[in-house]
This record gives structure tokens, C-alpha cells and sequence, in this order.
């Protein structure tokens, strides 16, 4: 049907589902007054169709909105929501949770412990029908459990461990990294400097920085600097660690490797090595970001485990119907999905065989 000079109106409302209703209604005024503008005649018509383009925008919202409520809501609670495998993992979930009709919202606790408590009770309040916990051990998490509880809310986590209230987890730290871990080691050949840059608030790193002691328990020829980057601020911590380290560790003196408890502290360190020429030093990663799979493609970097967090994240939340069905019956589990190493020798095999490991 064809409406004349009042046919932008019209067109208008197709684009409600794409474009947003703030969009549609800054749409619908816009061009009222340029038609009110250019065509004076037909001001009355304008105005008749304004009446039914309101009625129609209210009850369009309002079946988006009785949509929403329907929706169950999930809380996720990220310790940095910024960084690319947190990303990667909400990619995921969110993936899983519109195949299910389910609603995620995210909020990012920056690296803070009270923040993530507060989070999880903000989510209780909300009426979320699960929260999930992004890396926070769950025994730094304790007052957002027992709201959960309290609420019969139940909590999974993703690297946070399986203990307390906890239903679920993946993720965890210390088998994804036991490959990169173990290259470096290889590489070292028992004798050598580390320089470990940790993160000790996350469950994760600490479970990594734990199996880098074990692993290295009985190599007495293997020397571990530590120090602790923060969130945010991995990358410039990284980068000046590892100036001052290097500095105590000239090339020549000794086997070398720098060694983050995920991949964005080593790769700020990249920056240090590259600005001083030091070739010498070998670089390894966990979580295998795109930076990573970039930097060792181009020879900056040695090693990196891959981690699948989109299908963690996407399993994660695809079993939170299950969860949720079975009420105090359920049986906490781990559901962990397999990393791959990735190495200057295999890189560009990882890369056909998961293009997508480059966000591209």
C-alpha cells in the first residue's frame, strides 16, 4: 500500500525490531517535522497518523516488555569483562542462553572481590534464576553464595572451582595450562629463569601458579621471579616487570622465559623484549587470545594453550535448564572442555583449523 508523503512514517516501523524503539521513536518525530515542514497540506494527516503510529509504538513496547519479563534472567559476573577469553566466554553464553529463550545480563567486577559479592546479591534481588561466576574463587565469594542460597539461586562458576554451594564449573585453571606450562619447561631443558607474572585474587591463576610449582618441584636448576600484575593494568605491569628483570638477566647469561598465568601479562612483557632487541627470552602464555596466536605467528611469542571459552561459556549455560529443573536434587559437576597448544610449529594448522581463534 502506498501512503503518499506519509509513507516514511510508514516505512518507520519496519525497522523497530532491528534498530531499537529509542531509534524508532527519534525516527517517527524526525520525520514528522520534516513532513509537517515541507508539506503544510497535509498537516491533519500527519497528525491522525501520529495517533495510530503512538498506539502501535505502545503496544509494540509493551509486548516487548511482557517479552522480557517472560525471559528467565541469568547473572553473569565477570572479573574482567574487557579482556578477550572473559569475552569470548560471554560471546558464548549468550550464544546458548537465546537458544534456550533465556536473557543474560553482565556485570564486570574489575578484578573486585566485594564488587562480585555485591553482583551476585544484586542478582538475587533481580530474580535471576542463576548467576554465573567468572574466575572469583568461590571461597572469595562467599556473602553472593549465601544470598544465592538464601534465594535457592544456584551458582556456577567458570575457573571459580567446585566447592561451598557451587553447582557447577569449567574452566579451571590447572588443565588448561599443563601444556604451555610443560613446553616451557621442555624448552628450558631443567635449567634456567622464570619470570611468573600471577594474578592471586582469581582462582584461575592460582591454580596455574600452583601447578607451576609442582612442575617445577624437582627441578632445582630452575629459578621462579614472581610478581603480581593487576586487573586492569596487566599489560603495563607485565611490561615493567619484565624491564626490570631484564635487566638482572642479561642475554647470554642464562635460559630464559617469561611466563604469564594467562596470556595478556606476557604479551605487555612482548613489548619490553622488542623494544630491548632481547630475542633470547622465550615468551609463553595460557588462554591462547588472538594477540597471543598473533604474536607467536610472528615469531614474538613460543607457546600458548588454547581455550575453548566460547564452548565453555555455551556449555556452561546450556545446562542451567538442568540445573535449575532438578532444584536441591543436583549434584555439583565439573564439565571441562580440553585446551590445545598452540607453538610457532603448529600455528598455522590451529589457525585453518579454528580461524575463528583470531576474532576475525
Amino acid at each position: 500500500m502506498e501512503y503518499g508523503p506519509l509513507q516514511p512514517i510508514m516505512q518507520i516501523f519496519s525497522l523497530h525490531k532491528v534498530d531499537g524503539y529509542a531509534m524508532l521513536a527519534n525516527r517517527l518525530a524526525n520525520t514528522i517535522v520534516i513532513i509537517v515542514s515541507n508539506q503544510p497540506n497535509h498537516r491533519e494527516k500527519v497528525m491522525n497518523v501520529l495517533k495510530l503510529s503512538a498506539l502501535a509504538l505502545s503496544l509494540a513496547l509493551s509486548t516487548s516488555i511482557v517479552s522480557a519479563q517472560d525471559a528467565k534472567l541469568i547473572g553473569i559476573v565477570s572479573i574482567s569483562a574487557n579482556e578477550a577469553n572473559n569475552a569470548r566466554y560471554i560471546q558464548g553464553a549468550e550464544a546458548a542462553a537465546k537458544e534456550i529463550g533465556w536473557q543474560v545480563s553482565v556485570i564486570d567486577a574489575a578484578g573486585s572481590a566485594d564488587q562480585a559479592n555485591a553482583a551476585i546479591q544484586n542478582f538475587v534481588q533481580r530474580g535471576a534464576v542463576a548467576v554465573v561466576d567468572m574466575v572469583f574463587p568461590y571461597s572469595s565469594i562467599g556473602a553472593g553464595l549465601a544470598a544465592a542460597g538464601d534465594a535457592n539461586v544456584p551458582v556456577v562458576t567458570w575457573g571459580g572451582g567446585l566447592g561451598s554451594t557451587v553447582a557447577a564449573t569449567n574452566g579451571s585453571g590447572a588443565p588448561v595450562a599443563e601444556p604451555a606450562i610443560k613446553l616451557m619447561l621442555d624448552d628450558l631443558e631443567g635449567k634456567g629463569s622464570i619470570l611468573a607474572l600471577t594474578y592471586r585474587t582469581g582462582e584461575v591463576c592460582r591454580d596455574r601458579e600452583l601447578l607451576l610449582d609442582a612442575m617445577t618441584a624437582d627441578m632445582p636448576g630452575i629459578t621462579i621471579t614472581r610478581n603480581e600484575v593487576r586487573i586492569p593494568g596487566y599489560f603495563e605491569d607485565g611490561a615493567q616487570y619484565a624491564n626490570a628483570w631484564l635487566a638482572s638477566h642479561p642475554a647470554g647469561d642464562d635460559n630464559l622465559a617469561i611466563w604469564g598465568c594467562w596470556d595478556d601479562p606476557a604479551i605487555g612483557a612482548i613489548g619490553s623484549l622488542r623494544a630491548q632487541g632481547r630475542t633470547d627470552v622465550g615468551v609463553y602464555g595460557v588462554n591462547g587470545n588472538a594477540q597471543a596466536i598473533e604474536n607467536i605467528r610472528n615469531g614474538h611469542m613460543n607457546g600458548t594453550a588454547w581455550q575453548d571459552s566460547y564452548s565453555e561459556g555455551f556449555d556452561m549455560i546450556s545446562l542451567l535448564p538442568e540445573i535449575v529443573a532438578a532444584g536441591s536434587d543436583w549434584k555439583p559437576v565439573a564439565r571441562e572442555v580440553a585446551a590445545i597448544l598452540v607453538t610457532q610449529d603448529t600455528v598455522e594448522s590451529f589457525i585453518e583449523a579454528h580461524p575463528d581463534a583470531l576474532g576475525q
